[in-house]
């Protein structure tokens, strides 16, 4: 990791972090339903798609109150995602980075409704953004709406389930992570251009980006559940091969997969590339992303 990506994240994940515990406890709500929600808020995690959208705005050279609280919304999407995705009638894990997941602790009642709670409060949180203009918070809302459901994350977790039961093509595997992996990840990045007021064409640049970067995050993940441990993960390790899942070294070997990871790579930084000016930060955290070890 370059130092110039460390004193980013130094500078900007605890800003987001107390972000994400304001808009909680600022709401009217059961406390025992708070504690549940900022109880997996609370439980760590890269951050990675908060950092995405900050770092969008950062090469455009525009920094405001309101580009915190969209990151903190992306991560409030996504903690939902991992909450539900832990259930027993889901992916039934007991540790998620490093913690009992929140079933464990509240029961399965709670932790769905706090998954629920958050999933609905951050377009809320969306709506009533005021240093964005009204259009700018309309496409937002739209936008995510569009990656967090039944077009983006949601229907790839449905793809996902149902490739459980057979042996997926590439073809068939990406489609389910463009989806369920890559939909939030190309909002995070795509939001931070929104806020910006990026032209049509930078924004389809960092869509391309972004389609690229998300399948390298999950490849890698699947490389990971191969040669990670429970204890760096912060999850349970090599439940994908425990379950016979199509994964991409399942498809294409360990090796293959790492070919695969590096080409989508390269193909994220060459459309970096065609942004008019250098974007030190989104090739770092591209980086980032696949030399990660958890």
């Amino acid at each position: 990791m370059t130092e110039l990506l460390k004193e980013f994240m130094a500078n900007n994940i605890p800003t987001v972090e107390k972000r994400m515990q304001e808009l909680v406890e600022n709401i009217e709500a059961p406390a025992v339903l708070k504690e549940s929600m900022l109880y997996s808020l609370n439980a760590g995690g890269k951050r990675v798609r908060p950092l995405f959208v900050l770092a969008v705005m950062d090469h455009f050279n525009v920094r405001n109150d309101d580009g915190f609280t969209v990151a903190a919304v992306i991560e409030m999407i996504h903690t939902y995602s991992l909450i539900h995705d832990d259930l027993p009638s889901m992916d039934n894990d007991d540790y998620r980075r490093g913690k009992l997941t929140n079933h464990k602790v509240y029961g399965d009642a709670f932790a769905t409704l706090a998954g629920d709670a958050l999933n609905t409060l951050a377009f809320g949180i969306l709506a009533r953004m005021q240093q964005i203009s009204p259009v700018s918070r309309l496409l937002l809302v739209d936008k995510l709406s569009e990656a967090a459901g039944a077009e983006g994350m949601v229907g790839g977790q449905i793809l996902d389930i149902e490739g459980e039961t057979k042996q997926l093509t590439l073809a068939e595997l990406e489609k389910v992570h463009v989806n369920k992996t890559g939909a939030l990840l190309r909002f995070s990045i795509e939001s931070g251009a929104i806020i910006a007021n990026a032209s049509e064409a930078e924004r389809a640049i960092l869509v391309e980006y972004a389609h690229h970067i998300g399948l390298a995050f999950q490849i890698q993940d699947d490389i990971l559940d191969i040669e990670g441990t429970t204890e760096q993960l912060g999850k349970t390790a090599g439940k994908d091969v425990a379950s016979d899942k199509s994964t991409y070294p399942a498809l294409l070997t360990l090796v293959g997969a790492k070919e695969k990871l590096q080409d989508h790579y390269n193909l994220a930084i060459q459309a970096l590339e065609k942004l008019p000016s250098e974007s030190s930060l989104l090739k770092d955290l591209a980086d980032y992303i696949v030399h990660r070890n958890k």
